[in-house]
């Protein structure tokens, strides 16, 4: 599998593996867990996606069970987690409101806490989950600085920015932004127009993709009857999988996306890595994106 450079010492598989429902699944246990991972190793996945609020605040958990059990998989992969949303649930049970917390002793506290439940020395990358109305970017541009300087993140990056937000936080910052996570598939076609892909193209920046699939919404014929039936052509004419041809269009764009793909099912995760055996054309591409807008480009 090829290789995307985000900084200069560090890289990432072209597919990520997403644990947002790690704690979903009927069967948590370490040895399913560790099974997971060694799916995705298999194909040379090893960057793995996680987030404190992710499973209720429990599946960071979950998973440093996994690496507590099987602790020679820590060298095998690069670990992403996220901080700054609030709910009431787990640790931050009794919280009245969800809210965003970019403050240096939050984002400190999380870090700490991502640390200790999965495990690790160092995370590889962490990023600012949600833009926060209420950021001092002052203050979080050099927490995220110092966190660098300190060893316990190798990199800093956020997701779901805007350019603006993006350009606010990073101008506080003497460490470059290394990634930006967006919302970004067929069923999600507003970022290759909006600005946000252009943004991060322009300086280079590669691009995480958040559900990719659409939430499930372009395996579902109901949902894009033209779509669903020309991916199933095309999914058909390569010997792959509708979902391949979905990862395999995102692939193909220029901004070097990685999308980050989250099933708990193991024969899925044994696939995961079909998408490169797509060679996606310009027209191809457009045929897809076509179906996707419903209309013809301009």
């Amino acid at each position: 599998m090829t290789r995307i450079q985000m900084t200069e010492d560090l890289d990432f598989s072209r597919i990520v593996y997403g644990m947002w429902r790690l704690r979903d699944d009927d069967d948590t246990s370490p040895a399913h867990v560790q099974a997971k991972i060694e799916a995705c190793l298999a194909q040379g996945i090893t960057t793995m996606d996680q987030a404190d609020i992710y499973g209720g605040y429990m599946a960071e958990e979950i998973m440093g069970a996994a690496l507590k059990q099987a602790p020679a998989l820590r060298d095998l992969i690069e670990v992403v987690t996220k901080c700054d949303i609030v709910v009431d649930a787990g640790r931050h049970g009794g919280a009245p409101v969800k809210y965003y917390d970019t403050s240096r002793a939050h984002i400190e506290a999380s870090v700490d806490a991502s640390l200790s439940l999965m495990g690790l020395d160092r995370i590889d990358m962490l990023l600012i989950h949600r833009p926060d109305p209420l950021m001092d970017h002052q203050e979080t541009g050099r927490t995220l600085d110092d966190l660098v300087a300190s060893g316990k993140v190798r990199a800093v990056g956020v997701s779901n920015f805007r350019p603006w937000d993006w350009s606010l936080l990073q101008s506080a910052m003497d460490s470059k932004l290394a990634s930006n996570q967006i919302e970004l598939s067929l069923a999600n076609l507003a970022p290759f127009t909006n600005g946000d892909i252009a943004h991060l193209q322009q300086q280079g920046t590669p691009i995480m993709a958040w559900s990719p699939l659409g939430g499930g919404r372009l395996m579902d014929s109901a949902d894009g009857p033209k779509l669903h039936d020309l991916m199933t052509q095309m999914a058909e004419e390569h010997g792959v999988d509708n979902a391949a041809i979905a990862v395999a269009w995102l692939l193909a764009h220029p901004a070097n996306i990685l999308p980050v793909m989250g099933t708990n099912t193991l024969s899925r995760i044994a696939t995961l890595s079909d998408a490169l055996k797509v060679n996606m054309s310009r027209q191809a591409w457009y045929l897809l994106y076509t179906a996707a807008l419903g209309h013809e480009v301009p």
